[in-house]
């Protein structure tokens, strides 16, 4: 049965009218796409979306995203140092009282550190006490020590006066009455013997007794001398002596004196050194201890007026990368991290972003309309209350092209329904037109600096310049050169417009004939003949051809050593094929001893090469690059 039914369909497809239909879908279908392309092209408006130039109000704004916040508040940071999480925290939009408690933060490290630094502390002042102590005993040791030392100086003077002027005179006297007292004696012992002579000549005395006087003589005369070396001793050693040694005295306790007030001194400013520095490590200290009981306060941080609690995360904006965790039980913050906001007012402000293509056209004072998220259907009216002198950095940070300027618009109307955070769009009015013609923004382009739209005219595109005022990204207005009622094209062949200023072409090319172009054109020449002249670059005598000199150049492998003959360096030429291939025969047809010369020649001739250029470039004159 099966085979029976495609017999059928087979000899209907096969049939005279069957072929016939088939054929006049496909001429209809044919006719169709002519029509449709090739008359189409024809018209030259066609494939491009056109728009009617209207008449009527147009108002020009900005439209831009933002976020309701308090016009006034006080922001509660964290000011305890380093990381700490929170203990305890006040539930967000509690309405509060001054001085009850919003956050506690975790405070376990900083009483330890307390107790640590109080140890310290307690050290500290007892080296300081130990200081100042130490400080007295050394100034009066070394008062004593001077004391003593100037003692010992007066002693010494005074025993080299008194052996002068007292000792030395009486001992000096002593050895002159011996001296006396023994010629006294000697002259009694002669006169005595001169009478025992007398008797013992008569016989009135004995040999025994004149022996007697004789030995008195001589003992008298003995002592005289002995007087006498005595005295001579005294003057011409003892006394020389005796002064040298006091006066070296003299001379010893003077220097100890010195020492002694030299130590003194020194000893004293070193205990007042270490006592200032005791003193300086006690307050550092004390101050660590007192920074650390600051710092136990700052974990608790207390409402300083009435207000509603507002999380910082909630009512500020947060930038997709910002991975700070919602204010909650057990979240570590930072440093100088918002906490909590307290509205000080109950006014508002929607706090928006204006890029910096719509910057010119805002400024502060314009009226904006706000329409928030959640209260559809209220509008509220505000003004631009300020705008920031520069761009937000944290976009930046994101996306270094883009530029946006944190705006604030204060609204005039109060609600209680209105709460910090809401999502919010704001359109700043610019201007309004109650009579105005105006087209797409998209339908204008500059051609050679002038705004510039097309025409439909006639199935034709007119190009037409024309006078453009602002526009609000959507519509612009059309001050002259055209007319409501004309349709222009919303797509404009932007090919047109490649060549207009600013847009990516070589200046060089867009110079054109006039007096500062020529002079620009002048100061380019000057320039690329002054960089010939250093020999940085090519010399213009060479634009256009080879010169005389360098066509009398050979070519070839042996032009290289033409040019060392010449200039005295090396200069290199790429190879043609041919030559790089003979040179490659002759490499392979070589000794390995001529392959390693031929290698360690060109090794020296790429570490030459430098040195040799700059040794000849600051041997050869000025000028002498163009020559050779």
């Amino acid at each position: 049965m099966l085979k029976n039914n495609r017999k059928n369909n087979r000899s209907r497809l096969k049939s005279p009218k069957t072929i016939g239909v088939i054929v006049a879908v496909i001429l209809i279908c044919l006719i169709v796409v002519w029509l449709t392309v090739v008359r189409g092209s024809e018209n030259p408006a066609s494939g491009h979306a056109t728009f009617v130039a209207k008449r009527g109000p147009l108002t020009i704004s900005v439209l831009e995203s933002g976020t309701i916040q308090p016009r006034e508040q006080i922001t509660l940071r964290n000011e305890v140092e380093g990381r700490t999480s929170i203990v305890s925290l006040v539930p967000d939009g509690t309405m509060v009282k001054a001085g009850n408690l919003l956050v506690e933060l975790d405070a376990s490290t900083l009483k330890d550190a307390m107790i640590d630094q109080d140890i310290q502390v307690q050290r500290a002042e007892a080296a300081y006490i130990n200081a100042q102590e130490t400080l007295a005993v050394v100034k009066n040791q070394a008062q004593s020590d001077v004391d003593v030392a100037k003692l010992t100086l007066e002693f010494a003077q005074q025993d080299l006066q008194h052996y002068k002027d007292g000792q030395y005179p009486n001992e000096k006297t002593a050895a002159e009455n011996d001296i006396t007292l023994r010629e006294e004696e000697l002259a009694r012992a002669e006169d005595t013997l001169a009478g025992s002579q007398k008797l013992y000549d008569k016989k009135y005395l004995s040999q025994t007794e004149l022996q007697a006087d004789k030995l008195a003589v001589t003992r008298s005369n003995n002592n005289l001398v002995l007087a006498e070396n005595s005295k001579k001793l005294l003057e011409d050693f003892t006394y020389h002596r005796n002064i040298a040694q006091l006066e070296s005295d003299v001379h010893q306790a003077k220097m100890a004196l010195e020492r002694t007030e030299r130590k003194a001194k020194a000893d004293v400013v070193q205990a007042d050194a270490d006592l200032k520095a005791k003193e300086l490590e006690y307050r550092r200290q004390a101050e660590k201890f007192k920074k650390i009981e600051d710092q136990l306060e700052k974990t608790k941080i207390y409402a300083p007026q009435d207000g509603m609690v507002v999380y910082a995360t909630t009512s500020g904006q947060r930038g997709p990368f910002d991975r700070r965790e919602p204010m909650d039980i057990g979240v570590e913050v930072t440093e100088r991290q918002d906490l909590i906001n307290l509205p000080t007012t109950a006014s508002m402000k929607a706090r928006v972003d204006i890029h910096e293509t719509s910057l010119e056209k805002v400024r502060v004072g314009l009226p904006a309309v706000i329409t928030v998220d959640a209260l559809a259907g209220k509008k509220f009216l505000g003004h631009v209350g300020s705008i920031a002198p520069l761009p937000d950095a944290r976009s930046m940070w994101m996306n270094p092209d883009l530029k946006i300027y944190p705006t604030d618009i204060y609204l005039e109307d109060n609600d209680s329904a209105l709460r910090t955070g809401m999502s919010c769009k704001a359109e700043i009015i610019i201007e309004q037109y109650e009579d105005a013609v105006y087209i797409p923004v998209q339908a204008v382009i500059r051609i050679a600096g002038r705004p510039t739209v097309f025409v439909v005219k006639d199935s034709l595109l007119e190009e037409r310049k024309v006078e453009v005022g602002l526009d609000d990204n959507r519509m612009i207005k059309i001050l002259s050169g055209l007319e409501e009622g004309e349709v222009v094209v919303t797509t404009p062949p932007l090919k047109a417009a490649t060549l207009e200023p600013g847009s990516q072409v070589k200046v060089s090319e867009s110079l054109s004939s006039t007096d500062a172009s020529d002079t620009l054109k002048q100061r380019i020449n000057e320039k690329l003949k002054e960089t010939n002249r250093t020999g940085f670059g090519v010399p213009s005598d060479n634009i256009g051809g080879p010169t005389q000199q360098e066509q009398e150049r050979p070519t070839g492998p042996g032009r290289g050593e033409f040019e060392r003959e010449q200039t005295g360096r090396e200069s290199f030429q790429i190879p043609s094929p041919e030559q790089m291939e003979e040179m490659r025969k002759r490499f392979e047809s070589m000794s390995p001893e001529e392959r390693e010369k031929i290698r360690q020649r060109f090794q020296g001739t790429g570490s030459e090469q430098g040195t040799g250029q700059k040794q000849g470039a600051s041997q050869r004159p000025r000028g002498s690059e163009r020559n050779q």
